[in-house]
């Protein structure tokens, strides 16, 4: 025997018998299970990371990383600022805007949105709108024409196609009197893009920045820059520093605080769910805690001729942590690895399920993501796997103890 004591019996106490058929059953189902817990929660939190990026890119296609904005007099000379701000580390494109609420008629049909004046030039480098365009071009935006670019699910609303004729409506104020007076324009529909958000898709239109001003007043200026970094994540202190290079006075408001409430929710859900999956990982870990006490139980006449033959309390101890931490690491491993390859394969497993049982998991007429995504992040899988094993090697403790306690007197009195 080369191996140590404790390692050499609980090894040997994993071996199916006859009369422990039971007992390997169970011990084989706590496995099973703590396998199936680690995968879930790989796969499934590698999923929840895959659809988090993926709302993440598509509500940054169409808003900036950061704006600026709430200073009059310092836009007015926003192409200094443009080029100011460009010359910031980290700052990757600056574009001006002008946005209002409006109304949109067409036939009999009326729709609230919003309208954003933006520099097709600078637009192209500012964000991915010139990518979600269906129909038409960025480009075709030129100062003086009076075209719209509008979100696909607002056209179908209002029935517009391209080329299409939409009466623009604007709330004014009529001098001293403060009565409302519409502002009415006429402008063609010349493009239709199409992000895959409600919050893009269905209220938002787009025209030049020059027709924009027209539409406010000749001394108008812009209504703050878009800004875009090379590192997303860097925007809360990247914004800051750039207001402090173009003067301060701004106000400051990055993508993390503008769309707080979907990542919120994002990560409640995601918490939730890991709670959920860790009770399969339980419920193992406790069929383990059942497994060994039968151990003990079963063991009890050769616990007692081990201490009788000299063996010490934690070197019982050690053979039944022994026998948790092996059924425990195979349970994770086997996790680990089967949660990594239906997380990496998901594109792979999900049509061949759908193609098997007759059903789509996205229907492409209903929702805009189509396809599974997932994104593995390696830090989380550490995570899972050493939650679990720590989880494994809790549920040995209370029956080792209990099996260290034993009294060998008591137990071979009769035998």
């Amino acid at each position: 025997m080369t191996l140590p004591l404790p390692l050499f019996v609980g090894l040997r106490y994993l071996r199916p018998r006859k009369r422990q058929l039971l007992v390997s059953f169970i011990s084989l189902a706590s496995m099973l299970g703590i396998c199936l817990g680690v995968a879930a929660l790989i796969t499934i939190l590698s999923i929840m990371n895959g659809f988090e990026g993926e709302l993440r890119m598509r509500l940054l296609s169409l808003t900036s990383h950061a704006t600026l904005s709430g200073n009059p007099e310092a836009l007015r000379q926003w192409p200094q600022l443009v080029s100011r701000a460009r010359q910031v580390p980290g700052v990757r494109a600056a574009a001006p805007y002008i946005e209002m609420q409006v109304l949109l008629a067409h036939d009999q049909e009326l729709s609230g949105a919003v309208l954003r004046g933006i520099d097709p030039e600078s637009e192209e480098t500012a964000s991915d709108i010139g990518r979600s365009m269906v129909v038409g071009r960025l480009a075709d935006l030129q100062p003086g024409t009076g075209r719209l670019a509008l979100g696909r699910v607002l056209a179908y609303q209002l029935g517009l196609r391209v080329d299409d004729e939409v009466t623009v409506l604007i709330p004014m104020s009529a001098g001293e009197s403060g009565d409302i007076r519409p502002l009415v324009r006429k402008f063609v529909v010349s493009g239709i893009f199409e992000v895959g958000l409600q919050d893009h898709d269905g209220v938002l239109a787009m025209t030049h920045l020059a027709d924009a001003q027209e539409l406010q007043g000749a001394n108008a200026g812009v209504t703050g820059l878009r800004l875009l970094f090379d590192d997303a994540f860097a925007a809360p202190r990247l914004a800051v520093q750039t207001a402090q290079q173009l003067g301060g006075g701004f106000e400051i408001s990055d993508w993390t605080r503008q769309n707080a409430s979907y990542f919120r929710a994002v990560r409640i859900e995601k918490t939730m769910m890991t709670l959920i999956l860790f009770l399969i990982v339980g419920v193992a870990a406790f069929n383990i805690v059942a497994t060994l006490v039968m151990v003990v139980t079963d063991k009890r006449t050769d616990i007692a001729i081990l201490r009788t033959l000299g063996a010490r309390p934690r070197t019982v101890v050690g053979v039944f942590v022994t026998q948790g931490v092996v059924i425990g690491w195979l349970g994770t491993a086997l996790g680990v690895a089967s949660g990594l390859a239906l997380a990496l394969n998901v594109g792979t497993v999900a049509p061949f399920l759908e193609r098997t049982f007759g059903f789509q998991f996205f229907a492409s007429d209903v929702f805009y993501v189509t396809q599974i995504p997932s994104d593995v992040h390696g830090g989380e899988v550490a995570i899972i796997a050493a939650t679990a094993f720590l989880l494994t090697v809790l549920a040995t403790l209370y029956p080792a103890i209990r099996a260290a306690r034993t009294a060998p007197a008591e137990v071979l009195r009769y035998e």
